[in-house]
């Protein structure tokens, strides 16, 4: 039988999957980026590194972030550690099944034998989202899917159930960060320029479409980081050009130098609803304070959301411009990053101090 997370305000599911742990097999799913795949915590399968893994409630919140089912321990059998779980699980069921139907909240509810407002509530706490938002989103999965069978967008869209051209258009102009007939061709033809420049925080990549950045990422050196975005875009003409982003890239080096603290610069990055609410939220956080995870949720209007709103920030693509470094632990303590704890750590002090 599957344990609730929330009977164990202290658990670490880290600790559980290392133990191979079955009474949290349902409670949630850890995914493994090198690989793509998710598993139940008590899988057989080898165990990967710590700084590989991501973790989710449900196997359906996995499959939208990319990841797919392992299919030696087969963690979508796995039942959930309460009712919440498995109604949601049956909707988004029932919306895979047929994502192009034109189906309201009352009536998917009426068929589940659910009052509306539960399956509405119960949806936002373990998805960040409304089932019409994961409709939307699985009709956009069935459109991207058509366009790669056919040479035309119109019909593709009208497979997947959109009622016009404008609502695909409007759609992928902010899921995809292209337009339909540039994701058919695979990303082909997208021009992307980037600059690798040093940085307090170690070495600063920045990379733009001709609409705006579209990622900043730091490491210790630009081989990887320049590896990362080839493997983020692999049919993009990617072309290194310091001096074309000279303007964003030095935007960037006066704010970590406290210089410009108000960083208010273009942006093209794909992102879901969600995404988007919490990452408007981020840029209002003023400099040289914080937030934590659960005041973001609260102002999201889920006060139950925090893990949703970890992995929001956990997949900011444009570092520093989106400041993720101002999300803390309720505690205080820094919490997670993407780019290092101590990097972190050096971002808060530098805007602490900043003059």
């Amino acid at each position: 039988m599957a344990l609730p997370l929330s009977s164990a305000p202290s658990f670490d599911p880290w600790r559980a999957v290392l133990a191979r742990d079955a009474r949290y097999d349902g409670a949630f799913v850890y995914a493994v980026r090198s690989t793509g795949i998710y598993c139940r915590p008590s899988c057989p399968s080898r165990r990967p590194r710590a700084d590989q893994v991501a973790f989710y409630d449900i196997p359906e919140t996995a499959e939208r972030a990319g990841f797919r089912a392992c299919r030696r321990c087969k963690p979508r059998d796995a039942r959930g550690p309460d009712g919440r779980v498995d109604l949601v699980r049956r909707a988004c069921r029932e919306i895979d099944q047929h994502p192009d139907a034109a189906e309201t909240l009352p009536a998917l509810a009426r068929r589940l034998g659910v009052p509306a407002p539960r399956l509405a509530k119960s949806f936002r706490t373990l998805l960040g989202l409304t089932p019409r938002r994961y409709r939307d989103a699985k009709r956009l999965a069935v459109f991207k899917s058509a366009l790669k069978r056919r040479t035309r967008v119109s019909p593709a869209l009208y497979e997947a159930g959109f009622s016009s051209p404008s609502r695909i258009y409007e759609r992928t102009h902010r899921d995809l960060g292209m337009t339909p007939a540039t994701y058919q061709r695979g990303g082909a033809g997208l021009t992307i320029r980037f600059a690798v420049v040093a940085s307090p925080l170690g070495r600063l990549l920045v990379a733009a479409t001709p609409r705006g950045i579209c990622q900043v990422k730091l490491g210790p050196s630009a081989g990887p980081l320049e590896g990362e975005l080839r493997a983020e875009y692999p049919r993009a003409a990617l072309t290194r050009d310091n001096r074309a982003l000279v303007r964003w890239t030095s935007a960037i080096l006066g704010h970590l130098d406290g210089k410009e603290p108000h960083l208010d610069l273009p942006t093209d990055v794909r992102a879901t609803a969600f995404q988007q609410r919490v990452w408007a939220l981020l840029k209002k956080i003023p400099y040289g304070e914080t937030r934590s995870y659960s005041d973001i949720a609260r102002m999201v209007g889920n006060p139950r959301a925090t893990r949703a709103v970890a992995r929001a920030c956990a997949t900011n693509p444009v570092a520093i411009v989106v400041p993720c470094h101002r999300v803390v632990s309720k505690d205080g303590t820094e919490g997670g990053y993407r780019w290092g704890v101590e990097r972190k750590r050096r971002l808060l002090e530098g805007e602490r101090t900043a003059d």
